[in-house]
């Protein structure tokens, strides 16, 4: 057995497991990060602990593979904030951190925390390491709690506050690496024969079916399972936002996204049917707008890798507990092709086409500043076959959940799971994974302020992304809550939610990257075609509408 330092092992690991990259803030883990570099890893030193845990984030979920992010003991806390996200987006990052020696803890030692609670709500598993002697069994748990059921993050607490109990003293330490846990999903597990000929016979008495595909579809690489089960079963599919990449959005079985970030048509529809297929979905609360889209007593049918999922929001007339790809490639080779819905088929038809009657004005105006319907048509329009779009929360994320469409198999879509700020550190990480497709941020004013330090980073690293800011120069998403609490008027009150109109593109400068101002319809192709042949990172700065308000989701009247 090779005799090495903590710091040797940790690189030999990640190396084994595949990873490319580490993000971090400093001091964390020196002897680690030295060796990583002779390994080929990539140091990536950010600005802000949470930012590092967004890269990681983005970086695992493109890759469907394990990310890596490391912070000393003062920054743990804030990695914690940051995992949140990938907690939420079921992402496997693997996060390390330093602690004040033991010895020290408890005793008020400067800038001393507890870790074991903050960590615990943001992660499948957590564990203190003080000795290198630990590390080949902690680590090789990390991975493997990681990448299998639900996919989530891990923590490693280790021995000193730059980790130095652990990464410094050499040990007899043994490298073994599993490689079943270095991408999702490790295993492929199958659902039971008779729980998938119950559910096709459900499938097949229902009249108005819809299926919801989720972030499980995605994990499991399974949108050609998703595309042929619908085709042959004549079912329409609403993809939650994790998956809206996984079905093609001029597919006549597409009906959008439903939910709280969603397309009237998608929610009418899912209120209409007699049946919902979840697959690979929690169910959750966004994707079902708080649990009243399907109302409650529709019958269900979910598909999940985790069985603890299947049912948790809504009762189960069949649970499928398994692989989403090998248990959707069982249903189509044992499911009889359908044709009996045409009725359905055309009230399918109906409300999406009723629904871009609707917004055909929006998306086609030419009004100034320019309407965000009008900035993401043309995206849809521009976006290379290949490219990443990486999305912010809150307006961003409805923006690109109704109005943005994904027309190319290899096109992807990553969304924020709920910090506003994630869109542009998360898609560095992004790049990161994949640098040879063209990343591209959608996000507004109100969400580039959080980390636009990290525009350094991306130039100091090389790492050549394109960021579109949505700039309203405000937080339009709040007005409509400060004009209740202020009876209908603003006045007073503006500096809750209007900003200063700041110059991205001069700041972009600033940091050595290009920089862009786009002021109306028609401009913005011109201006990606710079951005992406420019070989540095890039923010395109749209000047769009302070009225341009998100739309509402669409429920039933009351």
């Amino acid at each position: 057995m090779p005799s090495m330092t903590g710091g040797r092992f940790i690189a030999e690991m990640a190396h084994g497991y595949g990873i490319t990259h580490a993000f971090f803030m400093p001091y964390i883990g020196p002897r680690a990060l030295m060796e990583m570099e002779k390994l080929g890893i990539k140091r990536v030193q950010t600005h802000g602990e949470k930012a590092a845990a967004y890269m990681a984030d983005a970086y695992a979920r493109t890759k469907r593979a394990p990310g890596l992010c490391m912070a000393q003991a003062v920054g743990a806390l804030n990695l914690a904030a940051g995992l949140q996200d990938a907690y939420l987006a079921c992402s496997p990052v693997v996060a390390l951190t330093g602690r004040e020696l033991l010895i020290n803890q408890q005793r008020h030692a400067y800038q001393e925390v507890d870790h074991v609670n903050p960590f615990s709500a943001v992660s499948k598993y957590s564990a203190y390491v003080s000795t290198p002697e630990h590390l080949p069994v902690y680590l090789r748990q990390a991975f493997r709690a990681a990448t299998t059921g639900t996919p989530g993050p891990v923590h490693l607490d280790f021995e000193g506050i730059a980790g130095q109990g652990v990464v410094e003293p050499e040990a007899d330490l043994e490298i073994v690496v599993e490689e079943a846990f270095s991408r999702l999903p490790p295993f492929r597990p199958e659902a039971e024969l008779s729980t998938i000929d119950a559910a096709l016979q459900l499938l097949d008495r229902a009249q108005s079916p819809v299926i919801v595909a989720g972030g499980g579809v995605v994990a499991s690489d399974a949108r050609n399972e998703l595309i042929e089960l619908a085709e042959k079963l004549a079912i329409p599919v609403a993809t939650s936002l994790n998956a809206k990449n996984m079905f093609p959005s001029d597919h006549n079985l597409a009906v959008g996204v439903p939910g709280s970030y969603s397309r009237a048509c998608s929610n009418q529809l899912m209120f209409e049917a007699d049946l919902v297929f979840f697959i690979g979905s929690h169910a959750g609360g966004q994707v079902t707008n708080a649990y009243q889209i399907p109302p409650q007593g529709t019958p269900i049918i979910q598909l999940d890798i985790n069985p603890e999922e299947i049912g948790r929001n809504y009762p189960v007339q069949v649970g499928l507990q398994g692989d989403v790809k090998s248990s959707l490639r069982r249903m189509i080779d044992r499911a009889a092709p359908s044709n009996t819905r045409t009725d359905w088929l055309s009230r399918v038809q109906e409300l999406v086409q009723q629904w871009n009657e609707d917004v055909s004005h929006l998306v086609n105006s030419d009004i100034l500043p320019m309407r965000p319907e009008r900035l993401c048509r043309e995206l849809s329009d521009y976006l290379p076959s290949d490219a990443i779009l990486v999305s912010d929360t809150g307006h961003a994320g409805i923006w690109t959940g109704t109005m943005l469409d994904l027309k190319h198999a290899d096109q992807s879509y990553l969304r924020c799971s709920g910090s506003l700020g994630w869109g542009l550190p998360a898609a560095m990480g992004a790049k990161c994974a994949q640098p040879d497709r063209p990343v591209l941020c959608f996000t507004g004013d109100g969400g580039i302020w959080y980390h636009i330090a990290e525009l350094e980073t991306a130039v100091r690293c090389g790492i050549n992304t394109v960021t579109v800011v949505n700039n309203n120069h405000s937080l339009n998403q709040e007005q409509g809550g400060v004009e209740q609490t202020y009876g209908g008027r603003t006045a007073g009150s503006d500096e809750l939610w209007l900003f200063e109109d700041a110059d991205f593109a001069r700041i972009a400068e600033s940091f050595g990257a290009l920089g862009i101002t786009v002021n109306k319809p028609g401009e913005l192709p011109g201006a990606l075609d710079r951005a992406f042949a420019s070989g540095r990172p890039a923010v395109v700065d749209v000047k769009t509408h302070v009225e341009g308000i998100a739309p509402r989701a669409w429920m039933p009247a009351s």
